[in-house]
């Protein structure tokens, strides 16, 4: 199962931005594992700086910025 991970510290850009995964698991019709990581120190010691952030199984997505579900899909469906 796909892993995805949300760094933020629960801000309206990082609640979009899980938002925005959930909606593109859905629309994708794909089993994924979300969590959501609101610990400012589990960021850093993850090397995590900006957020919001998104990994997907272990690989920075985007950090800094809100993705389009589009663009969350097209993370998705390459792999």
């Amino acid at each position: 199962m796909m892993k995805i991970e949300i760094f933020g510290a629960g801000c309206p850009r990082c609640k979009k931005t899980e938002e925005n995964c959930r909606k593109a698991v859905k629309e994708l019709g794909i089993k994924a594992e979300i969590t959501h990581i609101y610990d400012p120190a589990e960021m850093l010691r993850r090397g995590i700086t900006d957020s919001p952030a998104v990994l997907v199984d272990g690989k920075l997505k985007v950090a800094g910025r809100v993705p389009e579900v589009e663009e969350i899909k097209k993370w998705l469906s390459s792999k």
